[in-house]
């Protein structure tokens, strides 16, 4: 399996310091107390470092929307059956879904891709098929894929962000849909962090009491069948990922090694982005976190990414959605760092 993955380890490219202090600099020197525009200022910034430039931007956006279905769902942990992933895949390419009406209000290109659903839709109109099966097993009863699975769905993922990288894009969001996914990202962080299902296990699209028991014991059931001493974070994601969330790992590598910045979304992206940092944590360096996801179990992977992610709406449907939300915000503190002019430039005095 590492064979075929060897590019996982390929280097990581660095943030480019002198840029950064440079748009650092920059900010103090605007009409403005300084820092008074807050994480404004910071977004700016790092974004300045990333793209090793003094007008840095978040456009063209490029988000990669990974569908796939989860076995895991036959264990009753998702108010939703599972031939609602077919229908929001129809939905999502006719532009119906919040992230199809989000990434046209921002102007983001989005592109679908049918990593595994359940149900094979066949050819539909803009969508990308890369099938790598009929959903994932049930990680409360065996391996969520193969091992060629895995190394397919890690390389979905890297060449997407190659064609990202061909059409322009100067940022990247990862998205996902399918029924019960929060289940195996759950999984998936619990195994990471060495925590307990119950410190990570969370209502997802709106459990019960009941639901919630059933979704923390098929996590519990998959610790305990697929943990073992020794195994590596790509067996573990075999054993306990999605395809969604391990394309995602894979796409997250390959920016930060191509020098595209990430924007991350939710509580599932989150756990692609912990596992493609533990697998290579100079990817961290180039990860933006949207947004505070209800979901309870993203705080503890918030604190073990040193990340403090700009919005808190409450927001806990995926999908891209919250990084979509983050853009306009982006668009600002970029448009602020480059127009505003400095005490210099305007004739104030400079306190």
């Amino acid at each position: 399996m590492m064979e075929a993955l060897l590019w996982v380890k390929d280097p990581i490219l660095p943030i480019d310091a002198m840029a950064a202090e440079a748009a650092r600099r920059r900010q103090d020197q605007l009409t403005k107390p300084r820092g008074s525009l807050g994480r404004l200022e910071e977004m700016a910034i790092k974004l300045a470092g990333m793209q090793g430039s003094s007008a840095p931007s978040p456009d063209p956006v490029h988000i990669l929307q990974f569908m796939s279905d989860h076995g895991v769902a036959a264990e009753g942990i998702s108010v939703y059956p599972q031939e609602v992933t077919i229908q929001m895949l129809r939905n999502i390419a006719r532009g119906g879904a919040a992230v199809s009406v989000m990434a046209e209000a921002v102007g983001a290109r989005m592109e679908i891709i049918d990593l595994g659903i359940a149900t094979d839709p066949g050819p539909v109109e803009n969508v990308r098929s890369e099938r790598l099966g009929f959903g994932t097993g049930n990680i409360a009863r065996e391996p969520a894929m193969t091992e060629e699975q895995l190394v397919a769905a890690m390389n979905a993922g890297r060449s997407g962000v190659e064609r990202a990288l061909s059409s322009g894009a100067r940022m990247l969001i990862c998205g996902e849909m399918g029924i019960g996914n929060t289940t195996p990202a759950t999984a998936v962080a619990c195994a990471l962090l060495d925590r307990p299902a119950a410190d990570l296990v969370g209502p997802g699209t709106g459990l019960d009491a009941e639901g919630l028991e059933r979704k923390r014991r098929a996590v519990e059931a998959a610790l305990e069948l697929h943990l073992a001493p020794g195994r590596s974070i790509l067996e573990l994601l075999a054993r306990l990922g999605g395809f969604d969330i391990v394309a995602t790992t894979g796409a997250y590598i390959t920016a930060a090694q191509r020098g595209l910045p990430i924007l991350v979304d939710g509580f599932i992206m989150s756990a692609a982005a912990l596992a493609a940092v533990r697998l290579q944590p100079e990817v961290r360096n180039w990860m933006i976190f949207s947004h505070t996801s209800a979901e309870p179990g993203h705080r503890l992977m918030m604190e073990a990414l040193d990340a403090d992610p700009y919005l808190n709406l409450g927001m806990r449907l995926g999908e891209a959605t919250g990084g979509e939300a983050l853009v306009p915000l982006l668009r600002l503190a970029c448009v602020v760092h480059q127009r505003m002019a400095t005490f210099s430039e305007a004739g104030v005095t400079e306190v």
